[in-house]
């Protein structure tokens, strides 16, 4: 069984954003496809129609590719960056985008001895309860922590924290389940 940064970059997107990070880390820009990685993460967190374009199987390579195109061109991403587009959607790998950013992400973070929280929340968190979310984790694992938040409203509340290959299931959904379980049970 794989484990950690393995199991993460053992599938295709993994394959991709590891490419990415090791080319980008030997030009030195490394920082810049994470931003541009990150930037456009948020541009699919905030547009449905984007993520549904670039999954779909009713868009042409040709078109999903001339999206991500323009998408680089207009937010002056990095040019490894918009060539990963390229190759990715010319690969028929379009609507992985968003795992390859989550993967590299996680590379770069490692690559600079920071673990990698995701945490996913029904309603989205402030800066305060970012940090102090941050600051338990340190002293759970003794490392510096780094964050990334995702609004997922099914959970109804509370939250998931996944750091590593651990991962802590507090939200009321979770809850709400394992008592409809115990009840049909009963």
């Amino acid at each position: 069984m794989k484990t950690g940064e393995d199991a993460m970059t053992a599938d295709a997107a993994g394959r991709y954003a590891t490419a990415l990070f090791e080319l980008a880390k030997s030009e030195g820009a490394a920082d810049a496809v994470e931003a541009d990685l990150s930037a456009f993460r948020a541009m699919l967190d905030e547009s449905v129609e984007l993520v549904g374009v670039l999954a779909s199987p009713l868009y042409s390579v040709e078109a999903k590719s001339g999206v991500l195109a323009a998408l680089a061109n207009k937010a002056e991403f990095n040019t490894l960056t918009a060539n990963a587009f390229g190759v990715a959607a010319s690969n028929g790998r379009a609507g992985q985008l968003g795992t390859v950013a989550r993967v590299y992400a996680a590379l770069a973070a490692a690559d600079r001895g920071v673990v990698t929280a995701d945490v996913q929340t029904a309603a989205a968190l402030t800066k305060k309860q970012v940090e102090a979310l941050a600051a338990s984790l340190k002293s759970a694992f003794g490392r510096e922590i780094e964050v990334r938040t995702e609004v997922r409203p099914e959970l109804m509340g509370g939250l998931i924290v996944k750091v590593g290959s651990r991962m802590f299931d507090s939200s009321l959904r979770t809850k709400l389940d394992g008592m409809k379980t115990a009840m049909k049970e009963a």
